[in-house]
């Protein structure tokens, strides 16, 4: 019998996501997005005994667009969800998804020594964890 070679999140996670701080509205964040392809953005702490933040694109779907209310005039920290769920870069991306099952979640920053290095989600996990190895 073969020994099972762990994925570790560290081998799938996107390195490159938009940091964004409560304060900006949601139109100035769209505006200035460069990797939105991550599908969210993280918020900023803004002391040591913060805690990080994430807002979705649909999160700005459901809670700005649908309920008609103007980009410009929404800050991000009234549609973020904090404190937000992080994962371990070390973490088997097994577990990972069990967890995301668990928490009913799409995807999360990875966070090593405080400091967010990266964003995981199921797509990086399908695409980049399983599918290369099944080939």
């Amino acid at each position: 019998m073969s020994e099972r070679k762990i994925i570790r999140v560290r081998d799938v996670m996107k390195t490159e996501f938009d940091m964004v701080e409560g304060m900006d509205t949601v139109e100035a964040v769209l505006k200035n997005s460069k990797h939105p392809e991550t599908k969210c953005f993280i918020v900023n702490i803004r002391h040591d005994d913060d805690e990080y933040g994430i807002v979705l694109l649909s999160d700005i779907a459901k809670l700005v667009l649908a309920k008609n209310k103007a980009p410009a005039r929404v800050n991000v920290y009234e549609i973020m969800s904090k404190p937000v769920i992080h994962v371990d870069p070390e973490m088997d991306i097994r577990y990972c998804t069990r967890m995301f099952e668990n928490f009913g979640l799409s995807r999360a920053p990875v966070v090593e020594n405080k400091r967010v290095i990266g964003i995981v989600g199921y797509t990086d996990i399908v695409l980049d964890g399983v599918r290369d190895r099944l080939l």
